[in-house]
């Protein structure tokens, strides 16, 4: 974070973002994620992705990143006017509370030389990126519950030897109703024209980043990722990060393989995702095993050589249900570690609909808001959550609290309570699950989830 000693994220959205503007965020700049497979772009994980041209990168291989769609953005926010893609940010800022949105975090690290000179640019220059996350394809050895066929090929093969997933009326994205083919144009034997425009920028692209986060599917299974680090290792660059996001749970084989390449390729960070405990994180991930998952976190702290070890939480509706033990969990490492490794971020679920935690009914929200407010004053005390996690963890609290809808356009209640229903009901059977047996000791849960009539 490049904010000033002693500042708070709050001073410092007053003294330098909001003199530019009351919408601005550096991240459609300097920030995409961008995946290669699909030719599909997004400046942060909140808009919903936007195609990029292949006839544009052709021509132009910053058109990887610099689209039209971003541009009229950039322009929107240079005004103070809010693009309709960020409502994320929008809807956590109109709490009213002074709530840090996802936009501050998100400019405040990039140095404010950099921030200030956009100012300065024509909304329609090409910009090089600072930090970018980037998918090479979308294989993947989980089919996590809130996934979809567009990042994962176990959800591919769910769906093409069993069919979609039925009466799910509330799911406009259509997340469980096709493999998605359009996710991954190209077979690993096609020249793809977005890896090639990749290819083309990294020379110059590889100066101007900062970070690098490599996503997929599961990138450890993508050979474009070791081609990366054998690059990186022979080409060593000491002003960037390379980041992975990892499920953590490949082969040991391959764990082994990303904690030798560690010691060789410097500056690694790992960024896993959960959000749950034991049969909890095993239910709604499907393909994570608790007991592989939690001895790869501390393999790769101990026996590696890695800058930093996120953990990404993506807060659904099941999970609220054992959070504050994962938590726990999350501060023990910290207490054997040291209070920023692992580092937290608390991210909320809003696609698919049906999945967000508003999907609960009022007093089970409220009661959850209760309990997690209650679990973050006690911890407080330890001193052992940075500023930006318990604000992370304090804005989940927020949105429990305050916000009715996940999302604009999104459904009654009534009819994604049914859809929560009726897609666990076909989950359990597709993947030999049991909703009732897995929150056996959330009885208001599954009290609800039991009253869910799907009749009329």
């Amino acid at each position: 974070m490049k904010i000033k000693a002693g500042e708070s994220l709050l001073q410092y959205k007053k003294r330098v973002i909001d003199p530019i503007s009351s919408s601005f965020c550096a991240a459609k700049w300097y920030n995409a994620t961008i995946w290669l497979g699909s030719g599909i772009t997004t400046s942060c994980h909140h808009p919903l992705g936007h195609k990029v041209s292949e006839k544009d990168v052709q021509l132009n291989y910053k058109a990887l990143h610099n689209t039209p769609k971003k541009k009229e953005c950039r322009s929107q926010m240079l005004k103070g006017e809010r693009p309709a893609e960020c409502e994320y940010c929008w809807k956590v800022e109109d709490i009213k509370r002074e709530n840090i949105s996802d936009r501050v975090f998100k400019t405040a690290i990039y140095e404010e030389e950099d921030i200030n000179k956009l100012v300065r640019l024509n909304s329609n220059e090409d910009v090089n990126l600072k930090t970018l996350e980037i998918s090479f394809d979308r294989t993947c050895n989980f089919a996590c519950s809130y996934c979809s066929p567009s990042f994962s090929t176990t959800w591919v093969n769910d769906i093409r030897d069993q069919g979609p997933y039925e009466g799910l009326d509330t799911d406009k994205r259509n997340h469980y109703t096709t493999t998605q083919p359009s996710a991954q144009l190209y077979k690993p034997t096609d020249e793809n024209p977005y890896i090639a425009a990749f290819w083309k920028w990294w020379p110059e692209l590889s100066k101007s980043l900062s970070e690098l986060r490599v996503t997929g599917g599961e990138p450890l299974l993508s050979p474009e990722v070791w081609k990366l680090l054998d690059f990186l290792e022979r080409n060593p660059n000491e002003n960037l990060a390379l980041a992975l996001n990892s499920n953590l749970g490949a082969k040991d084989e391959l764990i082994q393989k990303l904690i030798a390449k560690s010691r060789s390729v410097k500056s690694i960070e790992i960024y896993t995702s959960n959000e749950s405990f034991g049969p909890h994180a095993e239910y709604i991930r499907d393909g994570l095993n608790w007991e592989v998952w939690s001895r790869n976190i501390h393999h790769v702290m101990e026996s590696g050589h890695f800058r930093q070890l996120h953990i990404m939480m993506t807060v659904n509706s099941l999970c609220l249900f054992s959070v504050t033990d994962f938590l726990d969990w999350v501060i023990e490492l910290k207490k054997k570690n040291r209070a920023d490794m692992p580092f937290l971020s608390v991210n909320i679920l809003r696609y698919p609909s049906f999945q967000s935690p508003l999907v609960l009914p009022d007093e089970i929200r409220s009661e959850r808001k209760e309990h997690i407010e209650s679990w973050l004053s006690s911890r407080k005390r330890l001193n052992l959550l940075q500023e930006m996690e318990i604000e992370s963890i304090q804005r989940l609290i927020d949105y429990l609290d305050v916000v009715q809808t996940p999302h604009s356009g999104s459904s009654s209640r009534e009819d994604l309570e049914k859809d929560f229903k009726r897609f666990f009901q076909q989950y359990d059977v597709r993947r030999g699950k049991d909703f009732s047996s897995t929150f056996k000791d959330s009885p208001t849960l599954l009290k609800w989830y039991q009253s869910i009539n799907l009749s009329g």
